[in-house]
């Protein structure tokens, strides 16, 4: 897994790194952190099986996100994926196989900057309710995940409004989060 903070000067290609200035390996976990992802590395699926037994995850199911697996509709579902949203429950993923890009937003207001978290074969994401986020594949489009539920799946996107700030999932994110850290 690494991370950066997202290059906005060219948005030609959701699907390009953006890179700016990689953060050193050591740097990753603690802005993660600030932001409350959870991101570690399972080298086996039993490792994971064992993270969501402590978290009380019953379900699961499987995505794989390539044009061979979704044809003519796989550029329009990057699009859905793309926009910045969130989710009133926790978002967590655990890659199978392949890799792609969660771009997670940093700050508030003029300080707010894009995150972006790329992730491979055995790396296993947890993004907190109320962050606001958004998924792509990388340039070789294809990953196939893993998503983890408490209960029945439900994780139904928010896209990001000027009202939907008010909503109580993201003013708890806010509020214990974000502002917590600074």
């Amino acid at each position: 897994m690494k991370a950066w903070y997202y290059d906005e000067s060219d948005p030609s290609d959701q699907r390009a790194p953006h890179l700016s200035s990689p953060l050193p390996p050591s740097d990753i976990t603690p802005l993660l952190t600030s932001l409350g992802v959870e991101a570690s590395h399972h080298p086996t699926v039993d490792t994971v099986n064992t993270f969501a037994s402590s978290r009380n995850y019953k379900n699961r199911d499987e995505v794989n996100i390539s044009p061979s697996t979704m044809g003519a509709a796989y550029d329009e579902k990057l699009k859905i994926f793309f926009t910045e949203h969130l989710h009133e429950d926790e978002e967590i993923r655990y890659v199978l196989d392949g890799s792609g890009y969660f771009d997670v937003r940093g700050g508030l207001g003029e300080g707010e900057k894009w995150v972006r978290v790329w992730v491979e074969k055995g790396d296993l994401l947890v993004l907190p309710p109320g962050i606001w986020h958004r998924f792509t594949t990388d340039e070789k489009d294809y990953i196939k995940a893993m998503r983890l539920f408490k209960d029945e799946p439900k994780w139904t996107p928010l896209n990001r409004t000027k009202e939907l700030e008010e909503n109580p999932v993201r003013k708890e994110y806010v509020q214990n989060v974000l502002k917590s850290s600074a």
